[in-house]
């Protein structure tokens, strides 16, 4: 057992003068740190209201000048800086100018139907963004088009607040938090492993009582440890943040389990090739190829660890000792195998 914590010990202690692995876990910690002003960010591209909250001002639109004008007042009251133009000419040049950054055209087509025209700038970031904040106008306009023209459609109308601030929290932000510090731990893994194969120190660690398990497994050990520490530092911070988090403890031992799972499985390549790059190459095909599998058998630690979060009740510790299970065989193929790094 003592050479077993030495091993662990070596490990931790290295990981801390790799300049490369401190700067990860640094960046996970701002990102943690200030899980607020990311997840404004990230509703930002694709939540209208927080855009038009924040920077709906500063979005000019040049309409067309009409006899009613209906959809530039449906815009202005929307939010958007609307300027109107006698002229689609006019319009262009103005946006030529870059006094405007799209413009919207109306013009009656000869059997009466009313056209939209509109004109974006080339910037694919840009074009998105107004595409994105001018469609509750233009589906205002749409019906109060279908009004004058006799066709009444009826929606319901749904009180509350949007749901997104929410899904992005707990679908997105969580399990990226939670599980990246385990992707990180499967590279360490791999790195440790192959670099004792490549330096040949490998007979020199084993002189000690300890075998060859017992060594990836020390290796193993010090990078879940790690990812363990990151995970509950990540934790604490968006709770301090104000995010509410259900079931912390089944949260942190699967986030430790997937951990374990993806060292495991970077230590099995890395037994296997003795080599850092095809080791590496090897270890990310087999995360995408487990990413994909369990979304084909709808049994997977992402939906599983945002289920425990929100606190679902039919979500419990039985949804994490599946991939315990998982863990265990997949250890016992990496010891029956672990041998071959002596060859």
């Amino acid at each position: 057992m003592i050479p077993f914590l030495a091993v662990v010990k070596k490990e931790l202690t290295s990981v801390l003068r790799d300049r490369t692995i401190v700067i990860a876990i640094l960046m996970q910690l701002f990102i943690a740190s200030f899980s607020s002003g990311l997840l404004l960010g990230m509703l930002a591209l694709y939540d209208s209201d927080t855009i038009m909250r924040f920077s709906g001002a500063e979005i000019r639109i040049g309409v067309v000048d009409s006899s009613d004008n209906i959809l530039g007042s449906l815009m202005s009251k929307r939010g958007l800086q609307t300027l109107r133009y006698a002229t689609l000419s006019n319009a262009q040049a103005a946006f030529y100018r870059g006094e405007v950054l799209a413009i919207i055209d109306t013009p009656q087509a000869a059997n009466g139907l009313t056209e939209i025209k509109l004109y974006l700038p080339e910037s694919d970031t840009t074009s998105s963004l107004i595409r994105l904040v001018i469609q509750e106008p233009l589906k205002q306009y749409e019906n109060i088009l279908r009004a004058q023209k006799g066709i009444e459609v009826r929606y319901a109308n749904l009180q509350g607040k949007p749901a997104t601030p929410f899904e992005f929290v707990y679908s997105v932000l969580i399990p990226l938090l939670m599980f990246f510090p385990a992707f990180v731990a499967g590279s360490m893994t791999a790195d440790s492993i192959t670099e004792e194969a490549e330096n040949n120190t490998l007979h020199t660690l084993l002189s000690a009582p300890l075998t060859v398990s017992g060594l990836v497994g020390a290796k193993i050990v010090s990078s879940v440890i790690l990812a363990i520490l990151q995970c509950i530092v990540w934790l604490t911070l968006l709770q301090w943040n104000g995010v509410a988090i259900q079931n912390t403890g089944w949260i942190l031992l699967l986030a430790m389990i997937v951990a374990g799972a993806t060292s495991t499985s970077a230590a099995l390549s890395a037994v296997l090739l003795k080599d850092r790059e095809r080791s590496q190459f090897i270890y990310s095909l087999m995360l995408l190829a487990a990413a994909a599998t369990s979304t084909l058998l709808n049994l997977s630690p992402i939906t599983t660890l945002s289920r425990l979060a929100i606190g679902d009740s039919y979500t419990n510790g039985w949804n994490v000792i599946i991939f315990a299970v998982f863990l265990a065989g997949l250890y016992l193929v990496l010891s029956k195998t672990s041998r071959r790094l002596l060859i």
